[in-house]
């Protein structure tokens, strides 16, 4: 439910334009994430106000917002249910002049948080306390646990599930699990230490990282290995969006040094509301033969993969590789038609995927047994496994009328 209505100012007249949502599919689809993008919207209706609009169902507000930075810009908005083949007719009304505020229940969360008022001695931050800041180009002297970077990197969340990556050399994906559906990122890591692998009343680390690619971390494929982006000249990240329906990251690893060369890469990462999904979008500025990405291999987990007929596939593993010794799932989805192989190396499982103009787009998910309402048996994970394929493959159609 809304927390408060949405005030409009009384001196301006209100612009309204309609458009329509139409479930492709034939099942329904819950918490479906939709995007008008910002050139699109501007060309059609080039007073639009990103700090004045409400979406409405018929006289229902949906929870909105406008993504000003990072790679889904424009105006987003999720949709709670669509049923079966349903083309839902919504409105959006706008004040070309002024600001309309609204207030939702923030269901995403971006952060990025590091210590002030202390030094480094060697590789090591001593003293100080946490903020939270919009960005990082991140010291030369940090590397891992070096205490500066609360939970070592950037993390973001939606209701269902939280997640990292570590912002130095080992560049590798964890999972937060999360027994609330509130956010809770903020109490992570505020201690300075690692007590969030023991399980707290909100959750805990529930994945072991090492040496693998935990779950979707960024890699190219050299010599029959998985190389996660370890060796650059500098780091640079960004909280792009912290929305109450989506929160995105951007981050440039400057100097990548690779078997080809030296290339500068940007990771767009972004989760959206009711979603497990993270969706990682990569742009290298020099060529590159290819990405790669995976899962930790786990002897206690089974190895799924499937999705095969559809546009979209995944590789995904389940069992009981929680660090809570309880059962998590696991999962890369990815194009078919740009997928190498699906192969091993020591540490992960992975897939090798052909890039297009030197970008590429893919997403990984987490499933923990103690979310609430969580999945808790691999019948249950393989349907959603299942599910998710199609939605990929068969997005919701978006027209402005």
């Amino acid at each position: 439910m809304l927390i408060s209505c949405a005030e409009k100012s009384q001196e301006s007249e209100l612009s309204t334009f309609s458009l329509s949502v139409t479930n492709t599919l034939a099942e329904t689809r819950t918490d479906a994430f939709v995007l008008i993008g910002e050139k699109e919207l501007l060309e059609k209706y080039p007073d639009f106000n990103s700090n004045g609009f409400i979406v409405y169902n018929n006289a229902v507000e949906i929870p909105s917002q406008y993504n000003a930075e990072g790679a889904d810009k424009g105006l987003s908005f999720v949709i709670p249910f669509l049923a079966a083949s349903e083309t839902l007719n919504l409105t959006v009304s706008y004040d070309p002049e002024n600001e309309i505020t609204r207030e939702y229940p923030k269901r995403t969360q971006a952060e990025l948080s590091h210590k002030f008022d202390g030094k480094f001695e060697g590789r090591e931050y001593i003293g100080g306390e946490f903020r939270n800041v919009d960005e990082l180009h991140v010291p030369a002297e940090h590397t891992d646990h070096s205490w500066f970077i609360r939970y070592e990197g950037p993390g973001w969340e939606s209701d269902k599930v939280g997640y990292r990556f570590y912002l130095d050399w080992r560049n590798g994906v964890d999972v937060f699990g999360k027994q609330v559906s509130e956010n809770v990122l903020q109490f992570v890591g505020g201690d300075g230490f690692d007590s969030y692998h023991e399980i707290n009343d909100w959750g805990m680390d529930v994945l072991k990282v090492g040496k693998s690619l935990g779950v979707g971390s960024i890699a190219t494929f050299e010599n029959e290995l998985a190389r996660r982006v370890d060796v650059t000249d500098s780091l640079y990240a960004a909280i792009t969006n912290n929305g109450v329906i989506y929160s995105s990251i951007l981050t440039k690893y400057y100097g990548w040094d690779i078997e080809s060369g030296k290339t500068d890469l940007t990771s767009n990462l972004s989760i959206h509301a009711g979603s497990r999904l993270s969706k990682q979008v990569l742009t290298s500025a020099a060529p590159i033969e290819n990405y790669a990405t995976g899962l930790i291999k786990d002897e206690k987990a089974e190895l799924l993969i499937g999705g095969e007929d559809q546009t979209f596939g995944y590789m995904a593993t389940y069992g009981k590789q929680s660090l809570n010794h309880d059962n998590l799932g696991i999962v890369v989805f990815f194009r078919n038609d740009q997928k190498v192989q699906i192969t091993e190396d020591p540490f992960s499982h992975v897939v090798v995927l052909k890039p297009n103009n030197n970008a590429i787009t893919y997403y990984f998910a987490a499933a923990w047994q103690l979310e609430p309402d969580g999945i808790t048996e691999i019948e249950g994970f393989k349907a959603y496994l299942d599910k998710t394929v199609r939605e990929l493959s068969n997005p919701v159609m978006v027209s402005l009328n």
